[in-house]
């Protein structure tokens, strides 16, 4: 994902992430509590133009890039990791639009998007496939111009909330497996079935409701982003990248609001009566935490460079650093907070009634390796390892 505009005003962004942070903060610990969607921080992130961050000046939106995307990311996920991760994967599919889009769309879509009036949900897993991302088994069919789907998928986060949906599809009944489309449409372009008697109650990531959906409906060819069988290139390009980069920020954004919380709590005088800041091993466990936050930011950055600037996205060296992002950035937030939890103890760390957040965001980050299972993404990477014989590092 390549921008050329002029830079948006980072004290002008700055100041609309501020003004929703308030909101995600007094809902967090009831959004967990009661599973329910975050209605009232996405609508404050409507309403506060975020929902537009990456959509162009020129269609009304804030005209942001990746290092925007990050750096707001990373602030909202600091109050509740559900909110932010729902507002990040949706700017993953404005990305896919921007970039990819066809004019028909763009000049139709990205104006709402940028006024946020439509939260954009992603529909990419398949009962068939799971969460292989370029394979889809259910076709797409072709009639008078116009392109109807049907379509189960058994995860759509934050789907029965979205005003619409970006989907894989096989291209046509005849079509391979590899041969993806993926189509934007319209709530009111569809009907949306919820699953029978599902429940929505996880361990953590509460917020999200991430449950199963049947779509069906028709809309034009103009719909179908990065055009007939073109997922590849979009996912190559922009999907994967953006999705990697967006999940990595969040979760550092949590682990990073843990460590704020800690050492407020422990520079509090009440905590310098509790916590010995003199201890070798308190001071061990903080400067662990604080380099793994760094070296995921610091990996964060490269990867931001590589999406921008790298001629070659499937190059050895950028997909090894892709999908090492993925899995370093979910195993150490979690260790981050892991530590956390034994710096700040059993009264601060673990009761679920504590003031600090830890036990959410211990609950929370432990769906980092599964989100696209760090395992996946080893063997793969260990495949790209055995070819990159030259070892080429981002030096």
């Amino acid at each position: 994902m390549t921008t050329t505009q002029t830079r948006p005003d980072q004290r002008e962004i700055g100041d609309r992430v501020e003004s929703v942070l308030p909101v995600l903060r007094d809902h967090a610990r009831q959004v967990d509590a009661d599973a329910s969607f975050p209605t009232a921080p996405l609508k404050a992130l409507r309403d506060s133009g975020l929902m537009g961050l990456l959509v162009p000046v020129a269609h009304g939106g804030l005209g942001g890039g990746l290092d925007d995307l990050v750096r707001v990311a990373a602030e909202l996920s600091g109050e509740c990791l559900s909110t932010g991760m729902i507002w990040a994967m949706h700017c993953q599919q404005v990305a896919a639009l921007v970039g990819h889009g066809s004019p028909e769309l763009q000049a139709d879509l990205l104006p709402r998007l940028a006024a946020g009036e439509v939260y954009v949900a992603s529909v990419t897993s398949e009962k068939v496939k799971g969460g292989h991302l370029l394979s889809a088994h259910a076709p797409l069919r072709r009639e008078d111009g116009k392109v109807h789907l049907d379509r189960d998928a058994p995860i759509v986060t934050g789907g029965s909330d979205a005003d619409g949906f970006l989907i894989t599809m096989k291209d046509s009944e005849s079509a391979q497996p590899a041969e993806v489309s993926l189509v934007y449409a319209d709530r009111e372009q569809l009907t949306v079935r919820h699953a029978e008697g599902f429940s929505w109650d996880p361990m953590g990531m509460r917020g999200t409701h991430s449950g199963p959906l049947h779509l069906s409906g028709t809309v034009a060819e103009s719909a179908i982003v990065g055009g007939a069988g073109g997922f590849r290139d979009v996912a190559l390009r922009t999907f994967v990248p953006v999705g990697h980069i967006a999940w990595a920020s969040c979760w550092l954004g949590a682990a990073r609001g843990a460590l704020r919380a800690v050492l407020e709590l422990v520079r509090s005088p009440a905590g310098r009566k509790q916590f010995n800041l003199e201890s070798d091993l308190l001071r061990a466990r903080l400067a662990r935490v604080r380099l793994d936050l760094d070296t995921t930011a610091a990996l964060i950055a490269q990867v931001v460079r590589d999406t921008s600037l790298a001629p070659d996205p499937e190059a050895p060296d950028v997909q090894l650093r892709l999908n090492g992002l993925k899995v370093h950035a979910a195993e150490r937030s979690f260790a981050v907070v892991d530590t956390l939890v034994e710096v700040a103890g059993l009264r601060h760390g673990y009761l679920r009634d504590a003031p600090l957040p830890l036990e959410r965001l211990f609950r929370d980050l432990r769906s980092s390796s599964l989100n696209y299972a760090n395992d996946r993404l080893l063997g793969a990477n260990g495949a790209l390892v055995l070819v990159d014989r030259g070892v080429g590092l981002a030096l």
